[in-house]
């Protein structure tokens, strides 16, 4: 995933929120530290991704398992304001 900063000022500090369906849990994970508490997953920076320019964007990864289908997450929240996935 990309945490990007459409903003005018730098992000310091992050921590991205979403919902997984269908059961998913967190396998492994990369580039973020992570909790999850049923549905609900928090992905926060880890120390050399944690400010982010203007303009500029941090990333990391996870992988997952699900029973049923594979559904995308929903719900994403950036420092606790709704954000868009694009």
């Amino acid at each position: 995933m990309i945490v990007r900063n459409t903003g005018t000022t730098a992000v310091d500090g992050w921590s991205l929120r979403w919902s997984f369906a269908n059961g998913q849990q967190l396998n492994q994970a990369w580039g973020a530290t992570y909790t999850q508490s049923g549905a609900q997953v928090t992905a926060t920076n880890v120390g050399w991704n944690g400010t982010i320019s203007p303009g500029g964007s941090a990333n990391f990864g996870f992988i997952s398992s699900w029973s049923g289908g594979n559904a995308k997450p929903t719900g994403f929240t950036l420092n606790g304001q709704e954000c868009a996935v694009a």
